[in-house]
């Protein structure tokens, strides 16, 4: 058995690191709140890189290497093989989606979220000119066909419930699966009601599918297993992104891979071949190895990862009993209510500044995340057990001032 990456770097070890997460903050602040991992790189991907350089193999990027190397990754953890030969390699995630958006829709178009959701499903549309229309997850923090359905009918002008005519209006509903920062694995069910919903409306469904690889069925068979949108019934026309950069830190050496259905091919074949000009080559390596041969090390992070909530979960006990862990079946990442544990006075839009301020942790602010954010924080399970103890005790210090 691989040892557990989350307990192979000190803290000393890590705040030698230069990226955001280490350096965005004073160093008396402990990060949890950006989605870095305080892990070393996976061995394969650290010999693939090296194996690279050696070689001065650090030119452009061409062909479908990517794709070749998820297609047996998602065959074995999910049971389902992408179309390799319809592919795109594209430099990352939100670029894939953005370049999708540009062929989907127009200035002046509409894309539906469902927050609390990803930041930038935000500002990515919003910055090329697309009106964000927010579809609320319901009390349980899945997705609420009823409010999706109002969202599609304001999002295209049709009526609502699909009666009349729409205003010809184009829109795409943008999913996360499984959703940030809830870890909600959306079921087959589900997500075969979206796409139906999707289509009464004429509405095109894209998917960030980032965090598939952060799913725990492959170790537990009571967890929920990942269903890739482009499995389900109804996604003939849907585009998927797919990237190894969450599971296995590799976000400063980003890639991704735009998936469609067979009536989206042309779509992705109408992404200029510029999109492309940016991609990594050494980065598009690094994720093919981690496709090929990070199985094992994956495991291991994953069930670093199941025993870092279990632990988070008592030490909220232990420090912070009035706040809410939301339950969750994905992602290292922990959605936490702090509405009813905040100190009187102290407003849920400011939560994460007074947990800043007086317990000098910094988590990532739900307010960010849209509609039904404010009070709840996100913070990033990915570290060790000591590092994640010192966090949760900071955060009951600073609920109590």
């Amino acid at each position: 058995m691989t040892d557990n990456p989350l307990e192979q770097l000190t803290l000393d070890d890590l705040r030698r690191r230069t990226s955001v997460k280490w350096r965005a903050y004073p160093p008396d602040v402990l990060p949890l709140f950006v989605a870095e991992m305080d892990t070393p790189v996976a061995p394969p991907v650290v010999d693939a890189v090296q194996r690279a350089l050696t070689l001065g193999d650090t030119g452009y990027d061409v062909g479908t290497a990517y794709a070749e190397a998820l297609a047996p990754f998602a065959e074995r953890r999910w049971g389902w093989t992408p179309d390799v030969a319809s592919s795109r390699t594209m430099p990352d995630v939100m670029v894939a989606v953005v370049e999708v958006l540009r062929v989907l829709t127009a200035p002046g178009d509409a894309v539906v979220v469902t927050p609390p959701v990803y930041p930038p499903f935000y500002g990515f549309p919003g910055n090329e000119g697309r009106q964000v229309v927010e579809a609320p997850l319901d009390a349980e923090l899945r997705l609420d066909l009823g409010t999706l359905e109002a969202a599609l009918a304001r999002a295209t002008g049709a009526a609502a419930h699909g009666v009349g005519p729409g205003s010809g209006r184009r829109a795409v509903l943008l999913l996360c699966n499984p959703h940030n920062p809830t870890g909600t694995v959306h079921t087959r069910a589900e997500l075969e009601a979206v796409l139906a919903l999707a289509d009464r409306y004429g509405v095109r469904v894209v998917a960030d599918e980032i965090h598939a690889p952060l799913t725990f069925a492959h170790l537990d068979d009571a967890a929920p297993a990942f269903v890739p949108l482009l499995s389900v019934t109804g996604s003939e026309r849907a585009v998927a992104v797919q990237s190894a950069s969450k599971a296995f830190h590799l976000a400063g050496l980003r890639a991704a891979v735009a998936l469609g259905g067979p009536g989206a091919a042309d779509d992705l074949r109408r992404i200029p071949e510029e999109a492309g000009h940016a991609v990594n080559h050494l980065a598009v390596l690094a994720h093919a190895a981690a496709y090929r041969d990070g199985g094992p090390w994956l495991d291991a992070l994953l069930a670093g990862v199941q025993e870092n909530r279990r632990l988070l979960a008592r030490l909220l006990a232990e420090h912070a009993p009035a706040v809410r862990l939301q339950p969750a079946d994905a992602t290292y990442l922990a959605w936490l209510d702090l509405r009813a544990a905040l100190p009187g006075g102290v407003p849920a839009a400011d939560a994460a500044g007074h947990v800043l301020e007086h317990g000098r942790l910094a988590l990532e602010d739900g307010v960010r995340f849209g509609a039904g954010g404010a009070g709840w924080l996100r913070l990033n399970l990915a570290t060790s057990t000591a590092v994640l103890t010192e966090a949760v005790e900071r955060l009951g210090r600073a609920l109590a001032a």
